[in-house]
């Protein structure tokens, strides 16, 4: 079921009947594709990479060499269910990335966006869900069930504990160990990963409007910076007519259905 010219595909690649690749698709030196993988147009699969279904992926996909993408999920509980890795379109996985099909304890989907950028020897784990323009630095490594919102741009050789999310436009620094929730368009650090600050330079490229990064100041004071208890700034902020901007809702929202703690 290939309907690109066999000129695109080397004579050592090895692609099953199955497989389901769309037009102008790119396949390399001894890259194996397998059964139930859909690629869509576009895509470049480098050399030596592996693809396992259930995989399905959108357009303009690139797959570097050594990449593999749709193993079975590294859980133990796992007894070959027919779940799925499901990848958007215009995502760049470098060489040695890995990404896993989930376990049945969600959807039964691993859920990759559009537009991101997963360095060398990254890994996405079984179940995560990752959102849109999302940059992952080399060799770090998301376990199962993290939740990376739009926008977030993790460093190199970082290690996020299961279950973690991380909201829109956050930012965590190199080497850092995440074992709690990472509030939006926040910057974290460390081992343990702890606040440092706003994504301030991350707000100011993403087009945030001078008057809405000033009120989300004030609002990551009173949240973070202020004391009492988190719950109580909450409902601070949310009531205070000053600080109603669409920015300052998305966070607080984030803050309310915490399920780790927030990084403070």
């Amino acid at each position: 079921m290939h309907t690109m010219g066999a000129e695109h595909i080397h004579p050592t690649a090895i692609i099953d009947p199955q497989a389901v690749l769309g037009a102008n698709c790119h396949v390399g030196p001894y890259a194996v594709i397998g059964a139930g993988v859909v690629l869509g147009n576009n895509c470049t699969v480098g050399a030596h990479a592996v693809l396992e279904g259930p995989l399905e992926m959108g357009p303009n996909n690139r797959i570097g060499p050594h990449a593999l993408l749709g193993q079975p999920p590294q859980d133990l509980t796992y007894a070959g269910e027919p779940t799925q890795l499901v990848v958007g379109e215009g995502n760049d996985f470098r060489e040695f990335t890995t990404a896993h099909r989930a376990s049945t304890k969600e959807d039964g989907i691993t859920r990759v966006g559009n537009h991101g950028l997963f360095m060398a020897f990254s890994h996405i784990a079984h179940d995560d869900q990752i959102g849109d323009h999302v940059i992952i630095g080399n060799g770090t490594q998301l376990a199962g069930h993290v939740h990376i919102h739009n926008q977030v741009f993790i460093s190199g050789l970082c290690a996020i504990h299961q279950f973690v999310h991380i909201g829109r436009l956050a930012m965590v620094a190199g080497g850092s160990m995440v074992d709690r929730d990472v509030a939006p368009f926040t910057m974290v650090a460390g081992d343990r990963a702890q606040l440092r600050g706003l994504n301030s330079r991350g707000l100011q490229r993403a087009g945030i409007p001078t008057e809405h990064r000033r009120a989300l100041r004030q609002a990551y004071q009173r949240l973070f910076r202020d004391g009492g208890t988190l719950n109580a700034a909450v409902d601070a902020v949310a009531t205070d007519p000053n600080l109603q901007t669409t920015e300052i809702n998305v966070l607080l929202d984030f803050i309310r259905h915490r399920g780790r703690g927030i990084t403070r």
